[in-house]
């Protein structure tokens, strides 16, 4: 799995986890070991352009995905994973901070960022979160790779409750 980090955001983050838990969640997909994908992290003046410029939306957001090539998790078990391009990921470590701070369940940026960089590859995976039913599933996924995660980590406590809209 070839994934970049690229932390264009002056602010410190924990880069080795954020690239740990982007290629776990991928492995546990399914994708194809020479799958490529892409992570920047960016401040908020950068992610509210790209709020503005992709959604229409004001403000910066906690997590952009842009898809490339759309692979898809393989629906039998036997099936040969696609391989290409996944796309790129934009996080933001301002918004995470400040999410972290204000969920039910307290965390730390850093494990906000966690959190979204597996939210940003189930979107690149052509998950969504606009129906109920559609909701139900991604964040159910969402929470049992993060736990997945933080369990092979030996990490404790209470994994991030999904604090993305």
């Amino acid at each position: 799995m070839s994934i970049d980090v690229n932390n264009e955001s002056g602010t410190e983050v924990d880069e080795q986890a954020i690239l740990d838990v982007a290629r776990y969640a991928l492995a546990r997909m399914r994708i194809h070991p020479l799958s490529e994908l892409s992570v920047i992290v960016v401040d908020a003046e950068a992610m509210e352009q790209l709020h503005i410029q992709w959604m229409d939306l004001p403000g910066p957001t906690d997590v952009m995905s842009f898809p490339m090539d759309e692979l898809r998790p393989p629906v039998k078990d036997a099936e040969e994973p696609p391989q290409g391009l996944l796309g790129d990921i934009v996080l933001c470590p301002e918004v995470a901070k400040k999410q972290g701070e204000e969920a039910p369940t307290r965390h730390s940026m850093d494990e906000e960022l966690q959190l979204l960089t597996v939210h940003g590859v189930l979107h690149l995976l052509g998950y969504d979160h606009e129906e109920a039913d559609e909701r139900a599933e991604m964040f159910g996924l969402q929470a049992a790779i993060v736990d997945g995660w933080r369990a092979e980590k030996g990490l404790t406590g209470p994994s991030p409750a999904p604090t993305v809209s």
